[in-house]
């Protein structure tokens, strides 16, 4: 009697490096968490973002008064009186942590525009009004 021994062949398939496999946590989860993340990140970036925005061209002063503003010297090097504005070469504003530089301002009172003219040395205080750098109190 002869042994003969039966070999059966179990198809094996390897996987390949363009198969995906199941996700063990579950797509839902993944993707829940990727939004959240994504929210928290645009939260935490959006406000500080937006503030330092707004006035980036003033190199870092800031906007709070302290209950005693000092008056400001300048010299007034134009007065437009059509867009309520006048441009003047001041010292440092200590209330806006603002160096000494040339710029234009609004004006609280337009009648003060009237007061004011080309060559005039001044006194004042400017603060943030409505968004715009504005001279609130004014002393020629």
């Amino acid at each position: 009697m002869t042994k003969t021994s039966s070999t059966h062949q179990i198809p094996v398939r390897l996987p390949r490096s363009d198969d995906t496999l199941p996700n063990p946590i579950g797509d839902n989860l993944v993707k829940k968490a990727a939004a959240t993340a994504s929210i928290l990140l645009a939260i935490s970036f959006s406000a500080p973002g937006i503030a330092a925005g707004e006035h980036s061209g003033h190199n870092g002063h800031t906007t709070q008064t302290p209950v005693k503003a000092q008056m400001a010297h300048g010299v007034v090097k134009k007065v437009d009186k059509p867009t309520g504005r006048v441009t003047v070469a001041h010292g440092p504003l200590v209330n806006l942590n603002m160096p000494a530089m040339t710029m234009m301002f609004r004006v609280k009172e337009a009648a003060w525009l009237s007061r004011m003219k080309e060559g005039d040395n001044i006194r004042f205080i400017a603060n943030e009004v409505d968004g715009a750098l504005t001279i609130i109190r004014f002393e020629p």
